[in-house]
């Protein structure tokens, strides 16, 4: 009997040990698998083209989520990105991020090896000005950086943000041999981030109350906020307020870049900035998040040959899928109309 009572007090020690080494074991490998995906992360170089107020807000909020290793921005203006850079690492400390940020005149070398690059090259849009206006010169810069990136990242991810944005993107896919997946207009992230202000706005509601998208192209007459889908918290905002208070919100949306423009006296970089960043982010870290953006359609929403806006879930791959979604006979005849003007403007280049 004392025997068997050892032999049971044995196994009981055996086995919470067992148990214990589990629990280490199971330890090690959680903080092992962390460490890795830690490493993938911190691996990461984002290339910001442009060191203006946009590219700079664009490095400044991807290094404030401090995802990536490194953050290049790169301007042809002598020393200006280079002060930029200087001047954002020095609040490393104080906002307690790790990203290091540096800065090149028009040295592409110093981009080699980006998992991601984003294009805010080219003028800015003046007041009066259309995006469309843009096209002549901004065409020329965004052909001669795509190249220039590719040269020294062939397998990089681009993100167009240079205006007219869905031409520019379109520009990118028809000059450069880089799959459709791997370039991806921003536009559509920052248009419905203007239209969940303004349903907030409207609705007298937090922010992350709200939920609402737009498509369609990014401009003034192209964008198509999608009322009939915005919601607070799940219940549709007609819910709330009135048919004649959505379309108004439906129309300072459209006109949400203009109406800063005029206000600045040049375009927004705050909004723009943080858009670009979710994008990046999402792709870093391969969150599979949906983000409406600009991308080459080819029979989806039964439009072919152009890039514009439209629902995508963004992955370490990039655009992973282009989700389709059920609209009405309005809604497809107002995104055909908007696909009637970015084909109109794509005419404008010259390929």
């Amino acid at each position: 009997m004392i025997i068997s009572n050892n032999l049971i007090n044995r196994y009981r020690i055996l086995n919470k040990l067992f148990f214990k080494k589990e629990i280490v074991i199971e330890f090690v490998f959680s903080q092992l698998e962390s460490n890795y995906l830690q490493s993938k992360l911190y691996r990461m170089k984002v290339t910001v083209v442009g060191a203006g107020a946009v590219g700079a807000s664009c490095a400044e909020y991807i290094a404030i989520k401090n995802f990536a290793s490194e953050v290049v921005l790169l301007d042809i203006k002598e020393g200006y990105a280079e002060g930029k850079a200087m001047d954002l690492m020095q609040t490393a400390s104080l906002n307690g991020f790790d990203t290091k940020i540096t800065g090149t005149t028009n040295d592409y070398s110093k981009t080699a090896g980006s998992d991601i690059v984003v294009i805010t090259s080219g003028i800015p849009r003046k007041p009066g000005m259309t995006r469309e206006e843009l096209i002549g010169i901004n065409a020329g810069i965004v052909k001669t950086v795509s190249a220039n990136l590719i040269e020294h990242s062939p397998n990089t991810i681009i993100i167009v943000v240079s205006n007219p944005m869905d031409t520019m993107t379109y520009l990118v896919h028809k000059t450069t041999n880089l799959p459709k997946s791997r370039i991806i207009g921003m536009g559509g992230a920052l248009d419905s981030a203007r239209f969940k202000y303004r349903l907030a706005e409207a609705l007298g509601a937090p922010i992350s109350d709200v939920d609402g998208m737009v498509i369609g192209g990014h401009s003034d007459k192209g964008m198509v906020p999608l009322t009939r889908l915005a919601t607070r918290n799940s219940v549709p905002v007609s819910v709330f307020i009135s048919d004649e208070r959505l379309e108004q919100v439906a129309a300072d949306t459209k006109v949400g870049g203009a109406t800063l423009t005029g206000l600045l006296g040049t375009s927004a970089w705050y909004a723009p900035g943080a858009a670009v960043s979710g994008l990046v982010q999402a792709i870093a870290c391969d969150q599979k998040k949906i983000f409406p953006c600009s991308v080459l359609l080819e029979g989806e929403y039964g439009l072919t040959d152009l890039c514009i806006g439209a629902p995508v879930v963004l992955g370490e791959n990039g655009i992973e899928k282009i989700v389709e979604i059920d609209l009405t006979d309005a809604e497809k005849a107002k995104l055909a109309e908007s696909a009637e003007g970015v084909k109109k403007t794509n005419g404008l280049l010259e390929l």
